[in-house]
């Protein structure tokens, strides 16, 4: 596992967004999404990620395929117990299921249009 997708799994795991650390960095999301595409990140990078996610730079290198939040306590160094507001995963997924049900309705609008 290459440097980039292990950055991209220590930020799933303490569930922050590209948006966010692309915020964080003032840089488009796109191009975040590129340093996690990428197979290395210069040292300054990764321990800017690190300080953000609140995690060390070994933990992150320390990730593969398989590990998971099981490790990451003893590498946290801003957050002790890292938790979520459930109101804001409730908002979250209601978003999520307002889109894809809007996204349903314009997909059988437009084949209703097409057999007209």
């Amino acid at each position: 596992m290459h440097l980039g997708k292990k950055v991209a799994k220590a930020r799933d795991i303490i569930g922050i967004k590209q948006d966010e650390m692309a915020r964080y960095f003032k840089i488009s999301q796109q191009a975040y999404s590129k340093w996690e595409q990428g197979e290395d990140l210069d040292e300054s990078t990764l321990n800017k990620i690190a300080l953000k996610l609140g995690v060390t730079v070994d933990f992150i290198k320390s990730l593969n395929e398989e590990s998971g939040v099981q490790n990451l306590n003893s590498h946290c160094t801003n957050v002790v117990n890292y938790q979520f507001n459930p109101i804001e995963k409730i908002v979250e997924l209601y978003e999520r299921l307002l889109k894809m049900q809007a996204e349903t309705l314009e997909s059988k609008e437009k084949n209703s249009s097409k057999h007209i």
